[in-house]
């Protein structure tokens, strides 16, 4: 596939690149992309979630009232589940949710992501380009001068550590600034307008193209 380079003007160079079909042009696997979305959820979460049972609520052991002869239920203890303030039954205990995927899953997902992207016209090359300053206007000029601004959100994939242009979109909601070494499934399905840098594309055939 290929695909005109632009400025960070939003104009055309004249110069092209070519997307290596192994990874942008393969037939997607709509299944290893759910595995490995689910992965990349799952591993968001924390699993720090804890309730007490009964025999960690503190409270008195006595026996509220005799067994028998009252017309009511037994209960041996304020600290039973049926009681406000007693313990929850089978509640949520600590736990790890991350599951593990093999690589070659992992590769199949995130390449199906990046071919659903180049069959959409949904992918945007520009050369590299960097900012003097970080300022978030910059940002947003970039975004203005190539026509993304409504797009969901625009995933910015740089060939080298950008740390200016990083930290200039960090505190908008709508875009977000990766390296390829970052490159996941989620992002890019998650993403309206996929922003490739010209040396993010020589680097992902590099590393991606087997």
């Amino acid at each position: 596939m290929e695909v005109n380079v632009l400025n960070v003007s939003g104009k055309q160079t004249g110069a092209k690149v070519q997307l290596p079909e192994s990874i942008f042009g393969i037939e997607p696997n709509d299944h290893a992309i759910y595995l490995d979305v689910k992965q990349y959820l799952a591993n968001q979460r924390q699993g720090t979630h804890k309730s007490k049972q009964r025999n960690e609520i503190a409270g008195s052991t006595r026996k509220l009232y005799k067994q028998k002869g009252t017309g009511g239920a037994r209960a041996g203890g304020i600290k039973s589940p049926l009681f406000n303030g007693g313990g929850r039954v089978f509640g949520p205990q600590p736990r790890d949710y991350s599951f593990k995927l093999n690589k070659k899953l992992k590769s199949l997902a995130r390449n199906s992501a990046l071919s659903y992207k180049a069959k959409d016209n949904n992918i945007l090359v520009l050369e590299d380009f960097n900012f003097d300053s970080i300022k978030t206007k910059n940002y947003i000029k970039l975004e203005a001068d190539l026509n993304v601004t409504n797009d969901k959100t625009l995933l910015v994939v740089a060939g080298a550590e950008n740390n200016n242009v990083y930290l200039s979109s960090r505190n908008l909601k709508k875009s977000k600034v990766i390296s390829v070494e970052q490159l996941n499934t989620y992002d890019v399905l998650n993403a309206g307008k996929l922003l490739l840098t010209t040396g993010a594309v020589k680097t992902l055939e590099e590393a991606l193209v087997k």
